[in-house]
């Protein structure tokens, strides 16, 4: 108990200090892309929109807008038909690159979210929020990253993704935090996992990349890929 008290508390301190250094060492990249958002198209330079948090509680994410102003801001892009047409030019780029998840260091400085964990859900998402109910999965702080993201992302369904979820509750520690940190920052340059709204279902699992280094995948994974889909959050 005491271990995981002193492993909780260096997590949130870490939170901290990483959200701050970051958001310094991105604040001119974050500018530019601000700048990029508005003369790309008309609208706010954020997307703020409810996110399920810890214990399943409500709270604002921060996002760069990478959608036109009259997409349903409450539509799960797996949702949408012809997601590239609702995505600007400028948002193609920040979305395939995660650049638009930028300022949810200011969620992680705020204490809503934390550098690893469960990427947080839309309450509409009711299968993966009662799959991660299952787990454990919700009842801690979401992350900007976490085993799943690192682990398929996109082409997950909602039962693999609360495992892997589940997982990394289980097994969480600073090591881990690191280890998929660095693995993550592979993943992000790879662009491994990044499929836009209803192409997703022609999207079958990766053979080689879903691998954690904590956990296989399910045998149902390939055959559920095309049923159960996650939204790109």
């Amino acid at each position: 108990m005491k271990k995981k008290k002193f492993y909780l508390f260096f997590k949130r301190l870490l939170d901290i200090i990483c959200s701050f250094l970051a958001i310094i060492v991105f604040a001119i990249p974050m500018l530019i892309v601000a700048i990029a958002i508005k003369c790309d198209s008309k609208g706010p330079i954020l997307f703020k929109q409810e996110r399920v948090g810890k214990n399943k509680k409500l709270f604002k994410i921060w996002k760069f807008r990478s959608m036109y102003i009259d997409t349903d801001p409450n539509a799960p892009t797996r949702d949408l038909h012809n997601a590239d047409s609702h995505i600007t030019r400028v948002g193609r780029f920040i979305r395939k690159t995660s650049i638009d998840e930028l300022p949810q260091l200011f969620n992680i400085l705020f204490g809503k979210m934390s550098v690893v964990g469960p990427r947080p859900v839309l309450m509409v998402e009711h299968e993966l929020i009662q799959e991660r109910d299952r787990y454990g999965a919700n009842d801690i702080r979401p992350g900007l990253t976490g085993l799943a993201q690192i682990s398929g992302r996109d082409v997950l369904n909602a039962e693999d993704k609360a495992k892997l979820d589940g997982e990394y509750v289980k097994k969480m520690s600073l090591i881990m935090d690191i280890k998929l940190i660095f693995k993550t920052i592979g993943v992000v340059f790879k662009q491994e996992g990044v499929v836009e709204g209803d192409k997703v279902k022609e999207k079958s699992l990766p053979q080689a990349s879903f691998e954690s280094p904590h956990t296989a995948p399910s045998e149902s994974s390939e055959e559920n890929a095309e049923d159960k889909q996650v939204v790109h959050n």
